[in-house]
């Protein structure tokens, strides 16, 4: 009951700006996860950056179950299984980032290029459906929410991770 699992991976590749990175971008997300990303937008325009509001800017994937697994794995061996202790988050979730997408096992495309990646870790434990079910539901207990140290430690135990300063 009080073991911790992921919940979901949700891996971001933000391009800054709509057209062809952006179908480039959604191309690598789609071809890493065998799912169709969905597109964010612009919160509000930044003229340094010619990005407007409401413009469409990053691919987001959301992974559940044994393939996210399986990709943070992959993701955490270009970061060679080292992560800051600044990267966990008080809830108990964890992010990090890539710079290069072909570092993940993807063929090189000249045509695509090459894309960095967030990748943002959500854990939980048995019973969590209770806060959010329709029938009888109820409140969490404080011994069910996850912290920074029971994240950091499931990190280290069941990947296998490193924890830097």
């Amino acid at each position: 009951m009080r073991d911790i699992k992921i919940e979901k991976l949700v891996i971001n590749c933000c391009t800054g700006e709509s057209g062809d990175p952006l179908a480039k971008a959604t191309r690598v997300l789609k071809g890493l996860t065998d799912q169709e990303p969905f597109h964010s937008k612009a919160r509000f325009t930044v003229r340094s950056f010619n990005i407007k509001r409401n413009e469409k800017i990053a691919a987001i994937v959301t992974i559940r179950g044994e393939k996210a697994r399986e990709l943070l794995e992959r993701g955490l061996r270009v970061k060679e299984n080292e992560l800051r202790r600044k990267n966990f988050s008080d809830s108990g979730n964890f992010g990090f980032g890539i710079e290069e997408h072909i570092d993940l096992g993807l063929k090189y495309d000249p045509s695509t290029g090459i894309f960095g990646m967030d990748f943002y870790v959500v854990l939980t434990r048995a019973g969590k459906r209770v806060k959010t079910r329709k029938y009888r539901r109820s409140n969490v207990g404080k011994s069910q929410k996850i912290t920074k140290e029971d994240a950091m430690e499931w990190f280290q135990t069941e990947l296998g991770g490193t924890l830097l300063r």
